[in-house]
């Protein structure tokens, strides 16, 4: 179990033999696991210089296990650092190439056909994904919605900055607005764009995925450093610029003027609205109108620009008090 992170097989049995038989000698030990003592003896070695036992005072000599869940985390971060520096020595080599090999169309952009290709790419941005994700999210999926969002939620305690831009349609999926506002909640930043007509995801600004077809999820392109990704990563940013933050919703699950703004700035239908407020679509309706009223517009999408241009839905700040801090009636 814990070869991944550098502990050899051998290595292992003696750390789970100690775990159950605390403060054993190294004689205990060998004694137990019917191995030789100097063998015994290189392992405890070993894991002594991974973190994973110590030395107790005294003679005869005896070790102590560490906890594996704050011993194993140490190595866990201990090994994503030596892969982050693998993958940074990695580019360096790319110098050691012609120019002409560098840059063969094959080299920059891979065209991957099918659902099952296009979801494992997309996996493997994720899980290499190191300091900034980039997303353009709309319907239709190819990736298990659940293990996506698992996914970011890993990057999100890794602290890596990850933004998303959701197409309308995208948040009226069952469970989707939630997701993406308890996403908010613990650190992603959201935003809503009502022109979007694609999909995109980029992973450090080094590689993109961008699906062939608005509409279809059949077929896509993987983009490698170049100006082409160059041209993606300012898309994004152009798109960003524009869209509409989302607001992650109240702790006390109550919902002030702002955040039923920024429900309305989503362009989400009365149903999901209601459904994340948990309100009827009657008391939803009123409450739109007193908002708008105290905004002085006439649309509900108007209602969500004037709150963006009063400054509620500042993507820094995910919830305080509008013109009526009432909450919804329930």
């Amino acid at each position: 179990m814990l070869e991944p992170i550098g502990v050899r097989p051998e290595d292992e049995s003696v750390y789970r033999e100690l775990l159950s038989r605390p403060e054993a000698s190294q004689r205990d030990l060998a004694a137990a696991l019917s191995r030789g003592t100097a063998e015994v003896g290189s392992s405890l070695t070993r894991l002594e210089e991974l973190g994973l036992v110590h030395r107790l005072p005294g003679q005869p000599a005896r070790m102590r296990a560490a906890r594996p869940d704050v011993a194993v985390d140490a190595l866990v971060d201990r090994r994503r650092e030596e892969l982050a520096r693998t993958q940074l020595a990695a580019r360096t080599l790319l110098a050691e190439m012609p120019a002409e090999e560098r840059y063969r169309p094959e080299e920059i952009v891979e065209v991957l056909v099918g659902r099952a290709a296009i979801a494992a790419r997309f996996e493997q941005l994720l899980s290499t994904t190191r300091h900034e994700l980039m997303v353009i999210d709309r319907p239709p999926y190819v990736a298990d919605p659940r293990r996506s969002d698992n996914s970011v939620r890993r990057l999100l305690r890794a602290k890596v900055r990850v933004r998303g831009i959701y197409a309308p349609e995208a948040l009226e999926l069952p469970g989707a607005l939630e997701e993406v506002q308890d996403a908010a909640g613990v650190g992603e930043q959201s935003r809503v764009h009502t022109g979007l007509r694609m999909k995109l995801a980029i992973g450090d600004r080094r590689l993109a995925i961008l699906p062939v077809g608005a509409q279809s999820a059949d077929a896509a392109v993987c983009i490698r450093p170049s100006t082409l990704l160059d041209a993606l990563v300012q898309l994004f940013e152009l798109l960003w610029a524009q869209a509409t933050p989302i607001v992650a919703p109240a702790q006390d699950g109550g919902f002030s003027d702002r955040q039923l703004a920024a429900l309305l700035a989503s362009g989400a239908k009365d149903d999901v609205v209601a459904r994340r407020l948990g309100t009827s679509t009657r008391t939803l309706s009123r409450r739109i109108a007193e908002l708008m009223d105290h905004l002085h517009v006439r649309t509900r999408f108007q209602a969500g620009v004037q709150a963006v241009r009063l400054g509620w839905l500042d993507s820094s700040v995910h919830d305080g008090e509008g013109p009526d801090d009432r909450l919804v009636d329930r």
